[in-house]
């Protein structure tokens, strides 16, 4: 961070503080935040405040937006960002929020080049370089469930991630020192297992949609590594660590802390 960036940050800091009652209110409420160390936290606050700073809210179809709302979903956004700084997050400005889940009409075009029309109804969804939207119906849902392996937010950021170098495909940039070997080999060996296992109709153990694509597998499992670590390091032990080495965080620890 240069000079003038570390001015801004701290200016930011001191001028658009988060109100204190504001954040104790809503961090007490979030389920995904349970275990997180005085350290953390306060990191946490500052990238928020950060996020809220750099990012416009607004709500779609006439849907009214307080304060706590967009503090609930900065907060969330902010954890897989936690030690990967308020860089990862830029590139993009908007937050768009539904009453509830939306509808999507489109054209797309397969890989043999026919085009098929569209229309789902989606809980959340992230643009390369443009907006990111979310039905608060399920972000409010997501609040105080931190077993199910279940978070919109941290999926449609995941998918920010994911295309910081491109379109999403379950490959974000990976930091220096992590074996691009030891990601694909991993993440594919159970991205597969996982269809197998939907396609021959059997228990998926994560969430089917993960099955979907890649890039959805990177999202789903990130949820699951934030919201249900225990789940994913008992059945994906190999993609669990290369989790920990990608968000330099292991939500384990804050579910069983030592000493």
């Amino acid at each position: 961070m240069n000079f003038f960036n570390r001015l801004h940050t701290r200016y930011v800091l001191q001028h658009h503080a988060i109100e204190h009652v504001l954040w104790l209110e809503v961090t007490e409420k979030l389920a995904s935040l349970e275990g997180m160390t005085a350290v953390e936290k306060a990191h946490l606050r500052e990238l928020t405040t950060l996020f809220l700073n750099e990012k416009k809210f607004s709500g779609a179809q006439d849907f009214q937006l307080t304060d706590t709302m967009c503090l609930i979903i900065a907060i969330q956004a902010c954890v897989p960002a936690l030690w990967l700084g308020i860089d990862c997050l830029s590139g993009w400005t908007e937050i768009i929020v539904y009453p509830s889940a939306f509808r999507i009409n489109r054209d797309e075009k397969d890989a043999a080049g026919v085009v098929h029309h569209n229309d789902n109804a989606l809980i959340g969804e992230s643009w390369l370089r443009g907006p990111l939207i979310l039905s608060w119906d399920d972000v409010e849902r997501d609040i105080p469930d931190n077993q199910s392996g279940r978070n919109v937010v941290i999926h449609e950021i995941a998918h920010k991630l994911d295309m910081l170098n491109g379109s999403a495909d379950g490959f974000p940039p990976l930091h220096h020192g992590m074996a691009v070997v030891a990601w694909s080999t991993s993440l594919s060996v159970a991205y597969e297992s996982l269809v197998q296992r939907v396609e021959h109709h059997h228990h998926p153990v994560i969430d089917s949609y993960a099955a979907t694509s890649p890039a959805e597998f990177f999202a789903v499992i990130s949820e699951y590594f934030f919201c249900a670590p225990e789940i994913l390091q008992s059945h994906f032990a190999e993609v669990y660590q290369q989790l920990q080495l990608y968000y330099r965080q292991d939500p384990l620890l804050r579910q069983h802390p030592v000493g």
